[in-house]
């Protein structure tokens, strides 16, 4: 059982503002849906849809770094590394494996493949989309493991977007529709303290020596 007496303790530290704003964000992140990226070269491509996760309230992404492995970089995400959880896998099979696990259906989001058309998506069930490397795209074996395909419809000459691009209009696209639903997709009510003690120990400086006192006088 989670400490509840300790939590109130602790954002007690916090300013009334950022009280408020864990409140407001939480109440709007989902584990519906989440994002894989595999083996994505261009670092400022793995931070922008971190970012992308965080502005459209995915809690959770994946990354698959089988032959690229890289830190994210700070500047690009604004901050999204410490409020997004990040699993990172160095191998495709574990990562599908541990989503399968989770209840996701794999979703290959590719313009090459008789692809499900996005605005046909159905958002109610729980689903991590998969975006591939910047040239190859996904690879054979994600392919061959997707439950589904999907592609964002395009008039134009060109026939794919840069990754980060096509993760923002899917996640924009299927969060929207989502949260006018009558899909179950809020964060449960554990997950929701889980999150507030991994933030204010994110944000309180002195959060060691906070605990160290509280649990001295208890």
């Amino acid at each position: 059982m989670p400490d509840l007496k300790l939590l109130n303790h602790l954002e007690s530290f916090l300013t009334e503002n950022r009280r408020t704003r864990f409140e407001k964000v939480l109440s709007q992140r989902t584990k519906h849906f989440t994002v894989a990226t595999e083996d994505v070269y261009q670092l400022h491509n793995t931070s922008a849809v971190l970012r992308s996760c965080d502005v459209f309230g995915i809690q959770e992404a994946y990354i698959i770094e089988e032959i690229n492995s890289k830190e994210i970089d700070k500047e690009i995400a604004m901050g999204a590394q410490k409020w997004v959880d990040l699993n990172r896998y160095n191998n495709v099979k574990s990562c599908i494996s541990d989503l399968k696990t989770k209840g996701y259906q794999i979703v290959a989001t590719s313009p090459h493949i008789n692809s499900g058309e996005l605005n046909d998506f159905d958002i109610t069930k729980k689903s991590c989309f998969f975006f591939g490397r910047e040239t190859e795209g996904l690879s054979q074996q994600v392919l061959d493991e997707a439950d589904c395909f999907l592609k964002i419809p395009m008039v134009g000459f060109t026939e794919s977007l840069n990754i980060s691009v096509s993760a923002a209009i899917v996640l924009q696209h299927v969060t929207s529709k989502l949260r006018t639903s009558n899909v179950k997709w809020e964060l449960s009510e554990n997950e929701i303290i889980e999150k507030r003690f991994d933030w204010i120990k994110k944000t309180l400086k002195n959060y060691d020596a906070i605990i160290e006192r509280y649990q001295s006088q208890t």
